[in-house]
């Protein structure tokens, strides 16, 4: 990657007015005179680090007080300045931004000091307060795990592992799927660098090898849709190295990974993405149990998307992704998208959307009043919101995202602490079973209620995993 100035960062923002670019080249030049003199291990200036995360923030469309903050991240903890400061030199905003990300600096999950726990539940909650904090964390590390040829081994591997377990799960929630992927890849490549080689290399002949046979369905499809008078782009896309790791690892041949391939086609609005899968279908044939309709039912970090994996030329498997550009924003860059959908009041949205749409929301805000004990806390949001998920589908067909090992009673709370409170049997896939038998991936779950039930038994609190179910119980049995 070319070298970031701050002119090339200013260049990115095009389109700001006048009064925003002397207000980040303020705080670039704050940040470089506090900054003088310190560099990072690769020898370079240190202002190259809040400089290269203030850009990957603009990349995302960030507002001007959050690439300021971005400039500024690292100035309350190693040089002289003073909140109040920033505060008084920017505003607010920037000064509690700021604040925020140093708050959650230097956190080392692996360790179990009372500090460390204290500085991991910071992390994690500061997502409740302005979720802007944790993408000016998540641009930070990735730019550290960019640059982490120059730590040691041992720091490579500790850096790498604490990705995986703790930003890579937080980045997946808020839907920022480009910066997940490029993390995943990142931590693989240093925890094991010669499986990352090897599958790199057959990801480049996959590649290549699939030229011909990606470029006629994209002249195919363009086609179909430019003489429907149907706006269109299509962009080519292959799984990331840690996906494929993954599937490998599974116990999957190459050849088995459907969406390995894809064709991302974006249109209009809703309807033509449902008319441009129809004439995919009309062309290519589909397998019929790879469709998915994420539009009708989006996932639990409002990815929208139709999924559809077809027999393409040459016999290869192609995988086509139809949504919205609105959609794409979302599905790339989750939550910050909205820096670019609504410009001006996207902070309120990105928070109101969070707080009403997005689940792991809700369960971090349960588990947060839940637990005092900081060790209690992480352990909990460890074992429910960044471990291995179950989505199970509701009788309405909404899907519900568990952790894995969960129960219906789980399930039941989740919808409802009524539901779960006068719960009285669990229909799972047409099929009567014990309410404390654990759910699979995909399982349809039919809740049997009685109004008039002697409630949750004392015993249930041993038979469920989230906290909302364990509190519900318990609060109902105090009673």
């Amino acid at each position: 990657m070319e070298k970031i100035t701050i002119d090339s960062l200013l260049q990115n923002l095009e389109g700001r007015s006048l009064t925003e670019l002397e207000k980040i080249r303020k705080a670039y030049n704050y940040a470089d005179n506090l900054h003088y003199g310190q560099l990072r291990q690769s020898g370079e200036a240190y202002i190259t680090h809040p400089l290269t995360v203030a850009y990957i923030l603009s990349e995302l469309g960030a507002d001007t007080d959050t690439i300021c903050a971005g400039l500024l991240h690292d100035t309350l903890e190693d040089t002289e300045t003073t909140k109040e400061e920033i505060a008084e030199l920017f505003n607010k905003d920037v000064a509690n931004l700021v604040d925020g990300v140093t708050k959650i600096s230097k956190l080392n999950f692996s360790s179990k000091q009372e500090q460390n726990m204290a500085n991991a539940r910071k992390i994690i909650t500061s997502i409740t307060n302005d979720v802007r904090i944790i993408i000016i964390k998540l641009a930070d590390r990735l730019h550290n795990m960019r640059t982490l040829e120059y730590k040691s081994e041992y720091k490579q591997k500790e850096n790498s592992i604490e990705t995986m377990e703790i930003f890579v799960p937080i980045a997946y929630h808020i839907g920022t799927y480009r910066i997940k992927s490029e993390l995943e890849d990142l931590s693989l490549r240093y925890l094991k660098p010669d499986m990352y080689k090897q599958i790199e290399d057959k990801k480049i002949k996959v590649e290549e090898d699939s030229k011909t046979c990606l470029k006629e369905m994209y002249e195919q499809i363009k086609d179909i849709l430019t003489r429907k008078d149907i706006p269109n782009e299509i962009k080519v896309r292959t799984k990331n190295i840690y996906g494929i790791y993954k599937r490998l690892n599974d116990g999957h041949k190459l050849s088995d990974i459907h969406d390995l391939l894809s064709l991302k086609i974006m249109v209009d609005d809703i309807p033509n993405c449902y008319q441009t899968l129809g004439m995919i279908h009309n062309i290519y044939h589909p397998i019929n149990n790879k469709f998915k309709d994420y539009i009708c039912n989006p996932k639990t970090n409002m990815y929208k998307s139709l999924h559809t994996t077809v027999f393409g030329p040459e016999e290869r498997l192609v995988q086509t992704q139809i949504r919205t550009f609105d959609m794409d924003k979302v599905d790339s860059f989750g939550l910050t998208a909205y820096w670019n959908i609504s410009k001006g009041n996207a902070r309120d949205i990105m928070q109101k959307e969070l707080k009403e749409k997005y689940q792991f929301f809700r369960s971090l805000l349960e588990i947060n009043k839940a637990f005092g004990d900081n060790s209690e806390f992480i352990e909990q949001v460890k074992n429910e919101l960044l471990s291995d998920k179950i989505y199970v589908y509701t009788s309405k067909g909404d899907i519900i995202e568990l952790p894995k090992g969960s129960t219906p009673i789980d399930f039941a709370y989740k919808i409802h602490t009524e539901l779960g409170n006068t719960m009285v049997a669990a229909i799972v896939n047409d099929e009567y079973v014990p309410i404390d038998c654990t759910l699979k991936n995909q399982d349809r779950v039919r809740i049997i209620k009685d109004d008039l039930s002697f409630g949750p038994r004392k015993d249930w609190e041993d038979k469920v995993v989230t906290t909302k179910a364990k509190r519900k119980i318990k609060e109902f049995n105090k009673k």
